[in-house]
């Protein structure tokens, strides 16, 4: 969670702790990594030692989040820039790519220009979809090639972040700024909704059951609701304040 300019967290699978026991990692019950804005690194934490194994220098300024790969080898942090969503700043233009088990970083991909790449996630087809707010899209790597295969248009500013279908075929994406929800056909690459949920929204989740999307209105204290089969807002959740970001469980509670 992004938090007053600190961190943000992603949790791995125990297959991290597979693949990094020959490194020498302290437990194979799995690894946290931690996009350090402060200082530009990736934190590597063992969380039942509950201490920091390893760091790994950013090539640039500021990675905001972090995914992991399937098989949990490798982690890839977009290159934001120094600025938050919609504030003046530096666009970043790149994606570092990292490898857990020698704790190094091994490549980086280029979006070709400025893009305040932000949140990636993997889809079903195996390839990672990158939210890049300065050109209103996704962008699609290949983590075989590292390479940008494809750009998919979300027709809205600041696109922060992302939700895929697990089928693979739909996209949606939180439009901060504009207060909007972007859903995306990924086979046809258009846009087949633009749903207004608020003056200003944030952070997308999608229900277990993938029935539901919920994004937290920054300006009232609710869930704004969408129903994924009609992509219209739904009765949304009051809240006891001011909410910023959504999970799941996995049961769908």
């Amino acid at each position: 969670m992004q938090m007053n300019g600190a961190f943000v967290l992603v949790t791995l699978a125990a297959a991290v702790g597979a693949a990094v026991r020959s490194a020498g990692a302290p437990s194979p019950a799995g690894l946290l990594l931690v996009a350090n804005k402060g200082d530009h690194t990736l934190g590597i934490i063992d969380p039942v030692a509950g201490r920091m194994v390893a760091t790994v220098k950013q090539s640039g300024v500021t990675g905001h989040e972090v995914v992991a790969s399937p098989d949990g080898k490798t982690a890839y942090v977009p290159i934001y820039g120094d600025s938050g969503v919609g504030r003046p700043g530096s666009d970043g233009r790149t994606m570092d790519v990292i490898d857990l088990v020698t704790r190094q970083r091994v490549a980086t991909v280029d979006f070709g220009g400025p893009q305040r790449p932000h949140h990636a996630l993997f889809g079903s087809d195996g390839r990672l979809y990158v939210t890049a707010e300065v050109t209103n899209s996704i962008k699609v790597v290949d983590p075989r090639t590292q390479t940008v295969v494809d750009t998919l248009p979300t027709e809205q500013p600041e696109s922060h972040m992302l939700v895929l279908s697990s089928d693979g075929k739909r996209a949606w994406t939180s439009n901060v700024g504009a207060g909007t929800v972007s859903a995306i056909d990924l086979a046809a690459r258009t846009v087949t909704a633009v749903i207004h949920v608020a003056a200003r929204a944030q952070r997308i989740a999608l229900s277990a059951d993938e029935r539901w999307l919920f994004t937290a209105d920054q300006d009232a204290p609710r869930l704004a609701v969408i129903d994924t089969r009609t992509n219209k807002l739904a009765p949304g959740v009051s809240l006891p304040g001011i909410a910023y970001g959504t999970a799941p469980t996995p049961d769908g509670r």
